[in-house]
């Protein structure tokens, strides 16, 4: 009986799996061996027609499916000895054949397929015409959409180029409008922005010439992002602001998205529009804005934006305070308030005057403000403010100035409430300014970390020179307690370096020639000289500045409630304030004049939007930085909420659960072949190949110092192995499905097999000439802490699961040792995204940890995606998260740090939300029937700064954050 393996291609569930399981059964000669959503394994010695029917009347796909253009065939007699060749094929169910076309069904190859008809002395005619075509998107808006929008790209004629949720570059034989329809059937758009560029126009005739070496897989493209402008914004005071500045600047032409910050008062723009054009939009809106050229610019800005800020606001508080609080103490030890005489009437004046001289020195940016909001129709905290403090003013110079228009139980004045409303606000943003400043700390290290000069070596001399005249390619020497300059490459001496500001790792690591060397990173011992090869924006170091700067300007869906709210909150307060006035006017006591003031006064004082405002930036951004200093790069703050209610960590086992640098370990021969030949013969095969064990093998050959042998025809079979020829020899290395495809008999192997496989190590079959010559046992050794982060991630409640490539034996020896109950092994690389969907449609939360370009879809289908950061460009761009030390121990601190931040954000709103609701109705007086006094518009103005004080205090808690530490190995 023959062993096949066939492809499966809409099978996306173990339900269809026993469907196909069901039909297969009753098959008479057909014996199923394995099956899962992506391949079956069949013994059968019939041929295929009855199970490929089978199968397809399911409503699945199955086997191969050529459509081979012919030549060389000029009548019927060709045709039917093209058709007697494939009739003979156990390999093949089904075909329609004319002089002009093969139509193919079956388990054969291509290849195969094609020797078959050039053999019989005819052709097959590829042509192949590609063209590049550049797209920009609409509608993407999360890596689930790239990942979705990956899946339907995934054909045979068409190769990605490049994808994000903006832009699309392909290059295909399909048409733009086959593309762009292929996109909108999967719900997004998408529009040619680039001519099109024919790559390849080839029409040749296959002749039983073996095939080219294909040129080496190019480096993973990351497709470029749109420009990002940092502004400095001023004039900002609460979460209506934020929704004011961020419409203005969406209005621009250009812009994409943009994100405002209230915590450090920025705004991040992505796209292509003019800085100048934005600085306008946002001054025409009423606030200021200025450019941030640099990191070191914008910081000194800030900073001095931040003094003087607080010096403003205490000078201000100052005044305010030393004219409010001796006129409450006034009241308060029975000084008389009422007007009553033609000296009160003189001496309250004066006090009214120099109250005005207040309110228009100390509470001017609430006036001015409040108008600008006014001119630009809308309502906001400054406009609160104002309207309380001017009204108290009013109230008591109108008593001040006509007292008979009064009744005499009414002719109280209230200037010390405008007073001390000012100074208690002013000196609340005061505080909370200087809590605001301690928020990004995390990221100012950063910057630090970033030298100002590097001494440069030419001619033999060195120069100290600023880092801007630093260009790639130059020699730098780095001595003994220096910072690194920027990204190189060592090329002479040896040093232990720490790097643990990059990557949290405790130890230095020590530097060789040929290692890399991170700008921000101190030299302990030793000096270097290093070759620079990343500069100014490119290094490691301004990347992780960049991608913290945009996690802390990000929101989560928990902010985007808030700022729903606080977009009514204001207008809503002003509304409550007028039925409040009118209620006490016409149903209240006397006198009803004096307790509609007071009252409506207080439900203005006493709102305070700026808490809602603050409640979720302040906790992102306290919370990205600390997760920056744990070595944890977060893209965004969405992924912070969605890493917060995670259920199931899938681990993928090469360079995650391994140290992903797989060596040698075992040999088992089976021919005359001995080891070194074993070997060399391997690593020649494996030499242009970038797989961890190809590299294992090729190392290994060089360690036995064995000489090489070019090969020819190398063709790589993605999840299965590769072929070519090697000193004329054939051969076939990979797992046991390639032999199996190829035809290979290893059941003789299967003892040696177990044997490697239950050490823990990958057995790898050589097969030359068609006969098993022998298997390559390669192990890949346990990160030292795996066992520990598995048993912590185990004990917070998450369901781990082990996910890979490897042969099921070798995977569960690895898991054994890891204590891992749920294993999925023999993974093809395309199939690593369906068991994501798979955990999912059990109502799973998924974060997926991986490292390879494979892992890639995994981790942009997965709720959350973590990338290691010794991994691929690739996967690092797909994953919302980034560890940068090689420790699993940073997704437990990832995903504790993500329920911190999203616990404070919960605290942050319940806390503003609670204040609001039970303030503003005490405000307005709903406890007068109980106590029969009225909240005073003193006390509402305390509140409300003691409101936005606790919410930045209680985000600064996070700055406090340890996570639960666990080695259980020691």
């Amino acid at each position: 009986m023959n062993t096949i393996t066939l492809p499966l291609a809409n099978v996306s569930c173990m339900h269809c799996v026993n469907k196909i399981r069901d039909a297969i059964s009753l098959l008479p000669n057909i014996q199923l061996i394995d099956i899962d959503t992506e391949q079956l394994i069949v013994s059968t010695d019939s041929s295929l027609p009855d199970l490929f029917d089978a199968i397809t009347a399911l409503g699945y796909q199955v086997g191969f499916h050529y459509q081979l253009p012919l030549a060389g065939l000029s009548c019927g007699r060709c045709v039917a000895k093209i058709e007697q060749a494939l009739n003979e094929r156990h390999d093949i169910a089904h075909f329609d054949i004319n002089k002009q076309l093969a139509d193919v069904y079956g388990a054969i190859s291509e290849q195969a397929l094609t020797n078959i008809i050039v053999e019989l002395g005819y052709q097959v005619v590829t042509t192949s015409v590609t063209q590049h075509y550049d797209f920009t998107l609409n509608g993407l808006s999360c890596g689930k959409c790239v990942a979705k929008l990956t899946t339907a790209l995934t054909q045979d004629n068409i190769e990605i180029i490049a994808l994000d949720k903006n832009a699309l570059s392909v290059i295909t034989s399909l048409t733009a409008a086959d593309i762009i329809a292929i996109v909108t059937t999967t719900g997004y758009q998408a529009a040619l922005s680039t001519d099109i560029q024919t790559t390849t126009e080839v029409d040749t005739l296959v002749t039983p010439e073996p095939e080219p070496e294909p040129e080496p897989e190019p480096e993973p493209i990351i497709a470029p992002q749109d420009n990002v402008t940092q502004l400095l914004l001023s004039g900002l005071t609460c979460a209506s602001c934020v929704a004011s500045v961020e419409k203005a600047i969406k209005a621009v032409d250009g812009v994409s998205n943009v994100n405002v910050n209230l915590a450090e008062r920025t705004a991040l723009i992505y796209g292509q529009a003019q800085p100048q054009a934005i600085i306008q939009a946002i001054e025409n809106a009423g606030y200021g804005a200025e450019e941030s050229e640099d990191d070191q610019t914008r910081r000194i800005r800030q900073q001095q934006q931040n003094q003087q800020t607080f010096k403003t606001h205490i000078r201000n508080a100052t005044a305010s305070l030393a004219l409010g609080v001796p006129l409450m103490a006034w009241g308060i030890f029975g000084g008389s308030m009422v007007i009553d005489s033609t000296t009160s009437q003189i001496s309250w004046g004066i006090i009214g005057l120099i109250t005005l001289a207040l309110l228009v020195t100390a509470g001017k940016d609430f006036y001015i403000n409040s108008w600008k909001a006014f001119l630009h129709h809308r309502a906001t905290m400054d406009t609160l403010v104002s309207l309380g403090t001017g009204a108290a003013w009013l109230f008591s110079m109108a008593v001040v100035i006509a007292p008979n228009l009064f009744p005499l139980t009414a002719r109280h004045v209230y200037f010390e409430a405008s007073a001390m409303i000012i100074g208690l606000i002013t000196i609340g943003h005061a505080l909370e300014a200087r809590a605001r400043s301690r928020t990004s700390k995390a990221l100012e290290r950063l910057i630090d970390l970033q030298p100002q000069t590097a001494i440069v070596v030419e001619d033999g001399q060195e120069t100290e020179r600023p880092l801007s005249a630093v260009i790639s390619g130059m020699v730098l020497r780095l001595k003994p307690g220096a910072k690194v300059a920027v990204d190189g490459l060592v090329i002479e001496g040896t040093s232990y370096l720490d790097e643990s500001m990059l990557t949290g790792e405790p130890l230095a690591v020590h530097k060789k020639m040929g290692d890399h060397v991170r700008a921000g990173t101190i030299n302990q011992q030793g000096s270097l000289l290093f070759k620079a090869e990343h500069i100014g924006s490119d290094t490691m170091l301004a990347r992780i500045i960049q991608l913290v700067r945009q996690a802390q300007s990000s929101k989560p869906a928990l902010a985007r409630l808030a700022d729903t709210i606080s977009s009514v909150f204001v207008p809503s307060v002003m509304i409550i304030a007028i039925i409040t006035a009118m209620a006490w006017y016409y149903f209240g006591p006397q006198p009803a004049s004096v307790y509609m003031l007071v009252a409506a006064t207080t439900v203005l004082i006493i709102a305070c939007p700026c808490a809602l405002g603050l409640a979720t930036p302040m906790s992102v951004t306290v919370g990205v930085g600390r997760a920056a200093e744990l070595g944890i790069l977060i893209k965004d703050a969405e992924a912070m909420q969605q890493a917060a209610s995670i259920d199931t960590v899938v681990l993928d086992k090469t360079g995650t659960l391994t140290e992903g640098k797989p060596q040698v370990v075992d040999y088992k021969i089976y021919n005359a072949l001995t080891r070194e030949q074993l070997v060399q013969l391997a690593a020649s095969l494996e030499q242009g190949s970038e797989h961890p064990l190809a590299n294992a093998i090729v190392k290994s050959a060089q360690q036995q110092q064995l000489q090489l042998s070019p090969h020819h025809d190398f063709m790589t079979y993605s999840g299965l192995g590769v072929s070519g020829t090697v000193d004329q020899h054939q051969l076939l290395l990979g797992n046991a499905k390639f032999m199996v495809k190829n035809n290979i008999t290893i059941n003789h192997a299967e003892t040696d097999f177990d044997f490697i496989a239950n050490q823990g190590a990958t057995p790898v079959y050589l097969a030359q000439n068609g006969v098993l010559a022998g298997i390559i046992g390669i192990s890949d050794p346990l990160r030292k802490d795996s066992l520990s982060a598995v048993k912590r991630m185990q004990k917070m409640g998450l369901k781990v699961v082990m996910l890979t490539g490897d042969s099921v034996k070798t995977a569960q020896v690895i898991a054994n040792k890891l204590g891992i109950t749920d294993v999925v092994a023999d993974v093809l690389p395309d199939g690593k995204a369906a068991q994501i969907t798979l955990l999912q449609q059990q109502g799973r939360r998924v974060v997926m940890v991986g490292d390879g370009i494979n892992d890639a879809p995994a981790l942009a289908l997965a709720e959350v995606g973590i990338a290691m950061g010794s991994g691929t460009d690739v996967a690092i761009e797909s994953a919302q998260f980034t560890l940068m030390r090689h420790s699993l121990h940073g997704v437990a601190d990832a995903l504790e740090l993500s329920k911190a931040t999203l616990r404070n954000i919960k605290e942050n709103l319940f806390g503003a939300f609670v204040y609001n609701t039970l303030g503003i109705p005490i405000a307005a007086g709903v406890l007068f029937p109980l106590t029969g006094t009225l909240l005073s518009p003193v006390i509402a103005g305390a509140a409300m700064a003691l409101s936005s004080i606790t919410v930045v205090s209680n985000a600064n808690r996070l700055r406090l954050f340890k996570p639960s530490r666990q080695d259980q190995e020691k």
